[in-house]
């Protein structure tokens, strides 16, 4: 028993790393863990006391208990079952299926990455890149909304820098969880977007499991109080309008709530941008077949390069306006009381309607707007007189941050900037469209307030 054993010494030194990999994990690891953790609840309260709307517990979950939560719910379980039934595989299986899904969906929020890098950059990217301008149709009622609501961010979707604005816009009021979709969930983009409370949303799934456990993990996360941000729209706008409605996410959300329990209150946000990055990308899905994107991220970073290049020399500048409005909040214990037999469906118009009569007026989509209602080449006085007539007719409710035109300087700057970008041609001092299906496309964004002859439709 005590003899003399002898053994190679790279066997040794394995054995040794082995034993001392067992010590950590069982006696280090936990107390580091539970030292980061500690430092990390601190930072939490102290950013909640600031914050209108607090960072919810739920939020807080580590990543692995949030997935057993969802994917040992009764209604997931069910689900579990019937798609083992259907498919001839075994429950345990299927399980395995449930719990894959729930770790793409399952986001692994982090309040030192949100906070100290995502709302940082956030600001700086938006700052440099556009001019932000930023209305509240009702300042006092966003103020009054209650503490322990659960607020829902319900936006048109213009560009995909819609996230970079809301979260720079909102920083102060709370932390937002986003309807990802799947674009974000290349690594390592995927991991830096958990980071930041997104959750992942397959757009296409037509399996009735995966849905279970998406609808699982929304109605959770409405219940316990998390402030989430999603487009009803599904999709970047292709033409420039605001498309109708898709009710999956909002009926999670509705599904979520409970008539006892504590409010759920929808924000609608409208989005209008001078210049949207993607707009050529958008328009060629638009045209092209299954209306899908070309672009890729090669194609995305020889863009990215030339501008900044071309920006450190002062070619170029910012991208121009970018004007955000926030609307009146709409609760959905009220909207309850009032709705008639759809529910969800009710709801998805009324946040459809008042955020399309939000969005802001801009001078480059009314300018388009007048060149396609004059309908030939056109001097600067005709467009600038047919842009004053248009801007008369819009409500007085529409936000506008358009050019004053008793200045002309600004207004021919623009449509420079519009003759640059190949969209309106000058010959001769007058002007027309050169680009009719981008010309459409921002002019698209701003007719539903105006009472002026239909924009011919972009192809559908």
């Amino acid at each position: 028993m005590f003899g003399t054993v002898e053994i190679p010494l790279w066997l040794l030194i394995l054995i040794l790393l082995f034993a001392a990999v067992t010590a950590s994990t069982h006696m280090l690891f936990p107390s580091v863990r539970w030292f980061f953790r500690r430092r990390a609840e601190k930072v939490v309260a102290r950013l909640n006391e600031r914050l209108q709307h607090p960072i919810q517990p739920f939020k807080l979950l580590r990543r692995q208990d949030m997935i057993q939560r969802v994917i040992y719910d009764p209604e997931v379980v069910r689900a579990v079952g019937d798609y083992a039934e259907e498919h001839g595989v075994r429950e345990d299986v299927a399980f395995e299926k449930a719990r894959d899904y729930a770790r793409e969906i399952v986001p692994s929020f982090s309040a030192s990455a949100y906070f100290g890098i995502a709302i940082r950059l956030a600001r700086w990217l938006s700052t440099k890149l556009f001019d932000v301008r930023l209305h509240r149709i009702d300042d006092a009622a966003l103020k009054d909304v209650p503490s322990d609501a659960t607020v829902v961010y319900v936006m048109n979707h213009r560009s995909n820098f819609d996230y970079v604005l809301v979260t720079y816009l909102s920083a102060e009021h709370t932390a937002l969880s986003y309807a990802a979709g799947e674009w974000a969930r290349v690594w390592p983009l995927s991991r830096l977007v958990r980071a930041m409370g997104a959750y992942f949303i397959r757009r296409r799934s037509r399996t009735e499991l995966y849905r279970k456990v998406l609808s699982t993990y929304v109605q959770r996360a409405t219940e316990a109080g998390v402030t989430q941000a999603v487009f009803p729209e599904g999709g970047l706008s292709r033409t420039g309008k605001i498309e109708e409605a898709k009710l999956g996410i909002l009926s999670y959300i509705v599904d979520g709530w409970r008539r006892d329990g504590h409010d759920v209150v929808f924000v609608p946000v409208s989005f209008n941008y001078e210049r949207v990055v993607e707009d050529r990308i958008l328009v060629a899905a638009n045209r092209g077949p299954g209306r899908r994107f070309r672009a890729s991220a090669p194609e995305a970073i020889a863009f990215t390069i030339r501008y900044v290049w071309r920006r450190l020399r002062g070619r170029v500048g910012r991208f121009g306006i970018a004007a955000v409005t926030f609307g009146r909040p709409v609760s959905l214990s009220e909207h309850a009381a009032t709705a008639g037999g759809n529910l969800v469906q009710e709801l998805a118009d009324r946040l459809t309607d008042d955020i399309r009569n939000a969005v802001p007026l801009l001078t480059g989509p009314l300018a388009m707007a007048a060149l396609i209602d004059l309908d030939k080449p056109s001097s600067f006085e005709e467009v600038a007189e047919r842009i004053v007539d248009l801007k008369s007719r819009a409500p007085a409710a529409a936000n506008d941050v358009s050019l004053d035109l008793g200045e002309p300087e600004p207004l021919e700057r623009e449509l420079d900037i519009l003759v640059a970008r190949h969209i309106l041609s000058r010959d001769e001092g007058l002007y027309r469209i050169r680009d009719k299906d981008l010309a459409e496309y921002y002019a698209n964004s701003v007719t539903q307030h105006l009472s002026a002859p239909a924009i011919p439709q972009a192809a559908q």
